[in-house]
């Protein structure tokens, strides 16, 4: 099935023809790989405008760690991280796309009020039930991420055995639900390392052109994280080169959106492959993909 090619951002139109590239803004002391890097407005606006040069097409705003195991911090405490920061980074880069990272309907009220574009919702609308209500009324992107439990207890709630037919049912009962409450742009995230064994994260990246039946953009979220490490013996300090090894490996199985750390090396990956697959051929390897 053909996915869609613009995300409609408020009003505004965010075009897909090629992979996106969405650069991690952590917000937060504790996240796995930067926490504390970026605990100012004056050094989140710095960073986001780095990443906007190094070509990312989305900001990702995030003041809750979701790390396996991260403690849990109030509504209140979220968005004193994130709005100092939100506002100072829409009043230097009015026309960039922002991303919030949340699951609560309160806080992504407050950051769509404030400028914010998507909203990206690692438990898929089931922690909060009224945040696809919330991004429906601001008729903002909203994207679906797979997880078991919650961030505290998600990987103490794996499943045995193949983990593609729960998503895929998982997909497609959130999709109806999603749209029944008004959501017009949906992306959806398998939830790498969220919930899942490392062979069940591989699984799901070989698998990954089977997401395409939905007919919706994918992301994938595997910057240096734990699924890269494991295999081949590196910390999220020295993860660059897996990381990259692995983006260009889920490009070619359909990944429409890159969630990344590493701005600069992701769109590099992005030119890659397009220059790859424009020499001599009129699609992409994924028959259902960008044409």
């Amino acid at each position: 099935m053909e996915r869609k090619q613009t995300l409609n951002c408020g009003g505004r139109m965010l075009v897909m023809e090629r992979p996106l590239v969405m650069g991690i803004l952590n917000l937060t002391p504790d996240s796995f790989f930067d926490g504390g890097a970026v605990n100012s407005p004056v050094r989140a606006t710095e960073k986001a405008g780095q990443m906007l040069i190094d070509g990312a097409d989305i900001l990702d705003l995030g003041a809750y760690s979701s790390r396996p195991g991260a403690v849990h911090i109030s509504a209140k405490e979220e968005l004193e991280r994130l709005l100092p920061s939100l506002n100072a980074i829409r009043t230097e880069f009015p026309s960039a796309y922002l991303s919030i990272d949340t699951f609560r309907s309160t806080v992504a009220e407050a950051a769509l009020g404030a400028g914010a574009d998507i909203v990206n919702d690692i438990s898929g609308g089931e922690i909060d039930t009224d945040l696809p209500i919330t991004a429906a009324r601001y008729n903002a992107p909203y994207i679906c991420m797979h997880m078991r439990g919650n961030p505290q207890t998600m990987q103490q709630h794996l499943i045995e055995g193949p983990i593609l037919p729960e998503i895929l049912r998982f997909f497609s009962n959130r999709i109806e639900m999603l749209k029944a409450k008004g959501i017009r742009d949906i992306i959806l995230d398998p939830g790498f390392g969220f919930g899942k064994t490392l062979a069940q994260n591989y699984e799901l990246a070989r698998d990954l052109p089977e997401l395409g039946l939905f007919g919706h953009p994918v992301l994938v979220g595997v910057s240096r994280k734990s699924m890269v490490n494991k295999v081949i013996g590196t910390t999220p300090e020295t993860a660059l080169n897996g990381t990259t090894a692995l983006h260009a490996m889920l490009l070619e199985r359909g990944a429409d959106i890159l969630r990344v750390h590493d701005v600069k090396e992701a769109v590099e990956a992005v030119r890659l492959h397009l220059s790859m697959w424009s020499a001599g051929h009129s699609q992409s390897p994924v028959p259902y993909f960008r044409s």
